[in-house]
């Protein structure tokens, strides 16, 4: 059973808020231009006899016969039902009828005067029918209205599980790439190696505890990358030129670790040990737009090389999606041996 909250009973309340109106509007307006209470009173029970069955209909409709009938398909119960409490409540329409020669004040009716009651009787038991459509095309709104704002939210949650989901593909990932440049450079310079570890240490406190937030400071991102472009030099030799430009003047903020994985591919697929090598990293802040460039050359890797697992370029087109659908643009080119790619940014202030 659903719980009730308490925007059901306000419903409730404004519904019974606007019946009210309706049914003291007339004996309202007869009391202040009569100030005759008996009349008053007359008037009340003249409009309670005419407006009790619509408002049976329609509290019945939308809180019963809507939800457990109509909207379950269950149509053919549903039109009975509403037929039948139609009719009964209004019986006495029958029992004039069925009681017309017994009835000792009941007039000599006319053939006009059977029209007209017969046609009274029609326009009431559209009245009612109307009343009833009116409930449930009312419940209809709310209940889709109410559909809508729930799958809305379930959209949301599974956006936020999905982009915590990539991110944390992220920190490993970026892990084992990391471990693996130290492991190499232990073989050539163990100093160099400790050091490095420190470096890893601070990098990892910023990936593992600043960015849970869905956005952080662009500040923090930039040293981040700073720092892990510097970490990831200490592998190369002097056939590898590395350039770096950010170009960040103005506080905004950015979805975490947006950038690094496209840093780590240049790394991975730009670097050789024998080759002259080259990456150039630039961010650059134009007006309300973020601009990443990364070019590099191009090594593709073997079949043997079990650096990394090829996730980095996917996971960041998933995220800029999820995050930044409809505010991002994306190049992505080969031209001879040098790889470029570019990501442009909208930001919202």
């Amino acid at each position: 059973m659903k719980k009730i909250e308490k925007k059901d009973i306000w419903l409730l309340i404004a519904q019974v808020a606007v019946w009210s109106a309706i049914l003291f509007a007339m004996p309202l307006a007869t009391y202040l231009s009569t100030r005759d209470p008996h009349a008053t009173r007359t008037s009340f029970f003249v409009v309670w006899g005419l407006f009790q069955s619509p408002v049976v209909i329609y509290f019945l409709n939308f809180y019963v016969l809507g939800p457990y009938l109509f909207f379950k398909h269950r149509y053919l119960w549903f039109f009975l039902t509403n037929l039948v409490l139609i009719i009964g409540l209004n019986s006495q329409f029958f029992y004039v009828y069925l009681n017309r020669n017994n009835l000792p004040s009941m007039p000599a009716m006319t053939t006009n005067m059977w029209i007209g009651f017969f046609g009274g009787f029609l326009m009431f038991l559209f009245l009612n029918c109307m009343v009833a459509g009116i409930a449930i095309g009312i419940r209809h709104f709310m209940r889709t209205r109410q559909i809508k704002q729930q799958l809305k939210e379930e959209k949301a949650k599974s956006t936020e599980a999905e982009l915590a989901w990539l991110k944390n593909q992220i920190n490993p990932h970026f892990l084992f790439n990391t471990l693996n440049n130290i492991s190499s450079l232990c073989q050539i310079d163990a100093d160099a190696a400790q050091d490095a570890i420190a470096q890893l240490s601070d990098l990892l406190r910023y990936a593992m505890y600043e960015t849970n937030k869905k956005m952080v400071p662009i500040e923090g991102e930039v040293e981040f990358m700073r720092n892990y472009i510097e970490l990831m030099k200490l592998r190369c030799n002097e056939k590898t030129e590395v350039t770096t430009s950010f170009d960040v003047k103005q506080p905004m903020e950015i979805a975490p670790l947006l950038f690094i994985s496209l840093v780590e591919n240049a790394f991975k697929h730009g670097v050789s040990s024998n080759r002259q090598s080259k990456i150039d990293i630039r961010l650059l802040q134009n007006a309300d737009e973020l601009i990443f460039n990364c070019d590099n050359t191009n090594f593709p890797k073997d079949d043997a090389d079990r650096s990394g697992s090829g996730i980095g370029l996917e996971n960041t087109r998933r995220r800029l999606d999820l995050m930044y659908k409809g505010r991002y643009t994306w190049e992505q080119s080969l031209q001879g041996d040098i790889y470029h790619v570019k990501i442009t940014l909208k930001i919202e202030h």
